[in-house]
């Protein structure tokens, strides 16, 4: 069983947030995948699928992006996850990579991320897979909160669909052929 978690906040006023996207991800593989993420289960909605022939449990934690390593802490105990390196991924949006750009990563720090932050500090270890998804402003903002958690304009929003799309691939493209072969494959390229 793959960990698939996609990092956001709960509620409606975040459902289109810049925040969101690791929701707005796991909302598409679910779709895909023909799964609903509603069951509760250690402060986080999940539901179970299956991506590439793979059997994945896709999870939204529930406990708001800051606190989102207390929801996984939780599964990774109860899914008796012993090597989260192999078996768990984790979504989430990046401010420092420009809008619709994807990075697949086998490890690495959080990034300013405090999703991820709370992530390695739960789990103690850097050492899980991910998928960033860019948000990066066009121009210089003062309030970087007020900018993650503000909806993606109407006007981005065919092209949100297409990176979700992508995204979606390079999900694939792990639990297929692994995280190195996915990262050759989607990292640096922006969504056009």
């Amino acid at each position: 069983m793959r960990l698939i978690v996609g990092l956001g906040n709960p509620g409606a006023e975040y459902e289109w947030s810049r925040h969101n996207l690791g929701f707005m991800l796991i909302d598409k593989l679910a779709h895909e995948a023909g799964a609903e993420v509603t069951k509760r289960e250690c402060s986080a909605l999940v539901g179970r699928g299956s991506i590439e022939g793979i059997e994945v449990k896709l999870i939204k934690p529930q406990t708001f992006m800051n606190l989102s390593g207390v929801a996984l802490g939780c599964l990774v105990a109860r899914h008796k996850l012993i090597n989260p390196a192999e078996n768990l991924l984790v979504i989430s949006d990046d401010l420092a990579l420009p809008f619709g750009t994807i990075r697949v990563r086998a490890r690495g720090s959080a990034g300013g991320h405090n999703g991820l932050k709370s992530i390695i500090g739960t789990l103690g270890s850097e050492e899980f897979s991910r998928v960033r998804i860019g948000i990066q402003p066009e121009h210089p903002t003062g309030d970087t909160k007020r900018f993650v958690l503000d909806s993606i304009p109407r006007s981005s929003r065919d092209q949100l669909e297409e990176i979700l799309d992508r995204s979606a691939r390079a999900v694939g493209a792990i639990l297929r052929d692994g995280v190195l072969k996915a990262m050759s494959e989607y990292n640096g390229e922006k969504q056009t």
